[in-house]
């Protein structure tokens, strides 16, 4: 048995039985001519595993490797960004060799021209800022377009006056921007009278004739276009009983400061305010009531707001100074007249660009409509007689009397001296007027 000191011996060079050779080189040993040098170590196909590799392999094999951490290769690339209070990591950019690189804008490329257009828009702006500051409130602004709330008429005096709105310029286009009364009722939709009922003498159906009286009267005196375009209320003076008529025809006749028509009509001197349209703004309350008599008491508190143009002469007429002087050309409109003298010229509205400034003239009438017992006293039942009447005008002209109103225009305006009197709101309704004949000052228009 052969040992490690006594190795088996090679097979002999041909001794078997046979004569053949197990290696089939003949006698010749087929590695004497391998050399095992660099080239051949190169040209091999299959690399055999240090023993450490094969160690582990076995070893990982059944318990697998636990990254203990804190350990990057070279070849691992830039650490993933980690989250901050869960918010999503930003993704960044790695070259080929695996630096950083900063990741390039989205948009890029409009930003120059947009701050290019940017400069020019300000530059625009700066050297007509009154204009863009025109069409922006006129075109704009969505305020503009959007639905204003209505209001319903009211039926009893407010407590409170209306809430402010966002401050805005009127104009041909928008005439009510910027005022509480964009949302009122529109002409005589804003009069309702009360329900009719028996009082004193009368009966229900008489009440309500009366009421309905009452109301055509409001709507003729401030309402006709024909009146507010600066005509004569023949309409409403018929409506007045034969003695209640006196003292408002002479007024139109012969128009004062201490008989001024104005009192109980509204009109406009078309030479500097013509009407915008037939849109006149109504808010107020109507209340039935007995006389004590046996008749029928009648009070009505109204607000009317009207949107002006200025008219062909609203710039020089502005500029005069206050007087109480006639202006040239004022006379006393014809006994039958229904419509302003035709001498007056008047632009016509479709020539009027609509981003014309316009101004707003808000008047408040009170009065006490009274319906006499025919028994007692010498009055017809179907006729008005005015017991009582108070009136206050916001934006005219506190020296002149010539039966027309004069509101001012901002694109005219100059200093008012002559306002001396409080600061006033004009929509307030929900105090009792004071009647006092200063000129005041108002808060808003």
């Amino acid at each position: 048995m052969p040992i490690a000191e006594d190795p088996e011996p090679r097979p002999s060079e041909g001794g078997e039985p046979g004569g053949s050779f197990p290696s089939g080189a003949g006698g010749k040993d087929p590695f004497a001519d391998l050399v095992l040098d660099e080239e051949f170590v190169r040209s091999a196909t299959v690399k055999e595993q240090s023993g450490r590799t094969r160690m582990l392999a076995a070893r990982w094999k059944h318990t697998p490797p636990v990254d203990p951490g804190g350990r990057r290769s070279v070849n691992d690339g830039p650490a993933a960004p980690r989250r901050r209070f869960g918010r999503r990591p930003k993704l960044q950019v790695v070259d080929p060799w695996g630096n950083p690189r900063p990741a390039r804008r989205r948009g890029g490329r409009w930003r120059t021209p947009l701050l290019v257009l940017l400069v020019v828009a300000g530059l625009l702006a700066s050297l007509n800022v009154n204009a863009i500051s025109r069409w922006i409130s006129d075109h704009g602004s969505s305020k503009a377009d959007a639905p204003v709330p209505t209001v319903a008429p009211e039926t009893a005096r407010p407590t409170t006056a209306p809430p402010s709105v966002d401050p805005g310029q009127p104009t041909v286009a928008h005439p009510w921007a910027g005022s509480p009364a964009e949302g009122w009722p529109t002409g005589a939709a804003g009069i309702e009278v009360p329900r009719a009922k028996a009082i004193g003498v009368f009966d229900e159906d008489q009440v309500a004739a009366q009421l309905k009286l009452v109301k055509d009267f409001l709507v003729a005196s401030n309402l006709d276009p024909r009146v507010t375009a600066g005509g004569r209320p023949d309409a409403a003076l018929a409506m007045l009983d034969t003695k209640a008529r006196e003292k408002p025809a002479q007024s139109l006749d012969t128009p004062s400061e201490e008989t001024n028509p104005t009192r109980w009509f509204s009109r406009f001197d078309a030479r500097d305010a013509i009407p915008v349209d037939d849109t006149v703004k109504v808010q107020g309350w109507t209340k039935l009531d007995e006389d004590g008599n046996g008749g029928v008491l009648v009070h009505t508190d109204y607000t009317f707001v009207y949107a002006l143009r200025p008219g062909p002469d609203a710039a020089k007429l502005a500029a005069e100074e206050p007087t109480d002087a006639p202006r040239p050309g004022t006379s006393p409109a014809p006994a039958g007249a229904t419509a302003k003298p035709v001498s007056w010229t008047v632009t016509s509205a479709a020539d009027v660009a609509g981003d014309t400034w316009t101004a707003r003239t808000i008047i408040r009438r009170t009065a006490d409509f009274r319906f006499y017992d025919p028994a007692k006293y010498r009055a017809d039942p179907q006729k008005i007689n005015i017991s009582k009447s108070n009136s206050f005008a916001g934006n005219s002209s506190c020296t002149l009397h010539d039966g027309f109103f004069h509101p001012a225009f901002a694109q005219f305006d100059r200093p008012h001296p002559e306002r001396t009197g409080p600061t006033a709101d004009p929509y307030d309704h929900s105090k009792d007027l004071d009647g006092g004949s200063a000129c005041k000052t108002l808060s808003r228009e």
